[in-house]
């Protein structure tokens, strides 16, 4: 339970430190630029998964025609 109550703390302390970050011009600056960041990396792991999927989809179609 302890381990609890540190967790939700730390988390609210999080919320709280990035709003009054967002607060100051810079820090909203560095906070946008993180999220263009992390929303880039999402987007190509995003687009590696779908491309791999692909493939594997090939292969698993390739795979049904020729035991059929």
């Amino acid at each position: 339970m302890k381990k609890l109550v540190w967790f939700v703390l730390g988390i609210s302390a999080g919320f709280v430190l990035a709003h009054l970050v967002d607060k100051d011009p810079r820090g909203h600056e560095v906070l946008a630029d993180l999220d263009a960041r992390i929303s880039e990396f999402t987007d190509r792991m995003g687009d590696a998964y779908r491309e791999q999927e692909a493939q594997l989809a090939a292969v698993v179609t390739a795979a049904t025609r020729t035991d059929a």
